[in-house]
């Protein structure tokens, strides 16, 4: 299974990227996928994730609202869409796959793309 994100870049604050995460190996349907993101000096923190049944959503509180995750079915993609980007929102953006449902724990994620730099100047 492979997983590659991409979308990242410089953005002033209030505006807003689309993320992309390609998954190989697997379909984006047949478990949950998720997008964490880590700050310098932080740890990795949960943003977002879409269930494989039923494609429900989730999200973090500090990005709710102004982020929304999605899937494309066709393309084998899962997309994070995120509006009135704020400074604090810069980080690497990762995305993760798992067979089982969803969490906000990172260890409970099995498959890891490579990060995307996220950078939000005031």
């Amino acid at each position: 299974v492979q997983l590659q994100a991409s979308g990242g870049g410089l953005v002033e604050a209030g505006g807003s990227l689309r993320l992309s995460c390609a998954a190989s190996g697997r379909t984006v349907s047949s478990g949950t996928m998720a997008w964490f993101r880590q700050a310098p000096g932080k740890g990795r923190a949960f943003v977002a994730g879409i269930t494989g049944s039923g494609g429900s959503t989730y999200y973090a509180d500090s990005v709710k609202g102004r982020f929304t995750v999605s899937r494309d079915i066709a393309k084998n993609t899962v997309n994070l869409q995120m509006n009135s980007l704020k400074p604090e929102d810069t980080a690497v953006y990762y995305c993760a796959a798992d067979p089982k449902g969803i969490s906000s724990w990172s260890g409970a994620y099995r498959y890891w793309g490579q990060g995307t730099q996220v950078t939000v100047s005031s």
